[in-house]
């Protein structure tokens, strides 16, 4: 479930740097090793931070997260690519201008789009582990 999720948000999100990126920098090449280096970095991380937080009950009513839960994962996870995506772009493009309007405009439209993926998958009960409580 986790490797899955992070693979359809980085498509999803990687759609949206792409064309900030082209937007910004005029190059498609440039927008090219810009979503390249934030596809693969951005993958592997997202897929771990999904394994933490599936490690914490806060915000879990009955095995779905909570609408506050979506908010606060989409928040924590928008923090960290913000400054993923504002190293990549600066050392790719070397111009400092350039990366923080695209790191800019990803924060602004991604953050609207995490948290209403995080919705979606809130709802798909496929590949979600329940820690059962019984009791004699």
């Amino acid at each position: 479930r986790s490797a899955v999720k992070a693979m359809m948000w980085r498509v999803i999100a990687g759609s949206v740097t792409f064309i900030t990126s082209l937007k910004f920098s005029g190059s498609i090449a440039v927008a090219l090793k810009v979503v390249g280096s934030d596809f693969f970095s951005k993958a592997a991380t997202m897929f771990i931070g999904e394994r933490l937080m599936n490690k914490s009950k806060a915000g879990r009513s009955s095995g779905a997260d909570s609408a506050g839960r979506s908010i606060a994962k989409a928040l924590i996870w928008r923090l960290f690519a913000i400054c993923n995506t504002l190293t990549v772009c600066f050392f790719i493009s070397k111009d400092f201008s350039m990366a923080s309007k695209v790191a800019g405009s990803d924060a602004l439209f991604k953050t609207a789009l995490m948290v209403a993926f995080e919705r979606v998958w809130a709802k798909i009960e496929w590949g979600k582990e329940y820690q059962v409580d019984f009791f004699i």
